[in-house]
């Protein structure tokens, strides 16, 4: 007589096929997500901010490509290289930016959550991980109230979630390619001005001045925390 001892399991997934095919939807991995990543930078990037950069995971499957914007200010790096990804034949079909700043430390999984926060809130163009300014009364780029029909960039206190901004910081967001596309939308997109004639700015705000008379809206995911690097310090905000 012989014995047979025959194992199966088919594993946690597969025990609620609902619960992991809601997930899957949430995520959007199962569709196209390619993301171009734009990091503006000085001649240096410390350390701890490269490791997490490295560190950050992007769906399976998925094409990514970086590009590093060395030596310009960054007004006009944004602005060029957005301008060479809609020149390009291949990247600009793509989905996504994910602007990723040098001083700038993202969570591992940070781009995940903003993948699921875009499929999830179609209403957004871009949506971005929390920091704050550098500095031990450092406030939340959160900047503006949109429920005031005047355009402001007064700093908002953070709340767990999704919260809507009139304008974002650029340290690591998550952007639909296609907005750039509106021929409506004033070039440069974005710009440092400081002078008598168009007063004092910083390239995202300017941004946001123009783009929401079109209709653009962005937010700020406070469950997407990023850290803001003194490098010479050594301190992270």
């Amino acid at each position: 007589m012989k014995a047979e001892i025959v194992s199966y399991d088919a594993g946690k997934n597969n025990s609620d096929l609902e619960l992991a095919r809601g997930r899957i939807l949430r995520g959007g991995s199962w569709k196209q997500q390619r993301v171009v990543v734009l990091i503006p930078s000085a001649a240096m990037i410390s350390a701890k901010v490269a490791l997490s950069h490295w560190n950050v995971m992007f769906p399976p499957n998925q094409a990514v490509h970086r590009m590093l914007a060395l030596g310009l200010e960054v007004g006009e790096a944004y602005s060029q290289c957005i301008e060479m990804i809609l020149s390009h034949p291949q990247l600009s079909g793509w989905e996504y930016i994910l602007t990723m700043e040098h001083d700038n430390i993202p969570p591992p999984d940070g781009l995940l959550r903003l993948l699921a926060d875009m499929e999830t809130h179609p209403e957004f163009s871009c949506i971005g991980g929390i920091y704050f300014t550098k500095g031990p009364e450092g406030v939340p780029q959160l900047w503006g109230d949109p429920t005031d029909p005047q355009f402001n960039c007064r700093p908002q206190p953070p709340r767990p979630g999704i919260n809507e901004t009139c304008g974002v910081g650029m340290g690591f967001n998550l952007w639909r390619l296609s907005m750039f596309k509106d021929k409506a939308l004033r070039r440069p997109w974005f710009k440092t001005i400081a002078s008598t004639t168009e007063g004092v700015g910083t390239q995202d705000l300017y941004f946001w001045s123009d783009a929401r008379t079109h209709g653009y809206r962005c937010a700020v995911d406070c469950d997407v925390r990023v850290g803001h690097h003194d490098h010479v310090n050594d301190v992270t905000w």
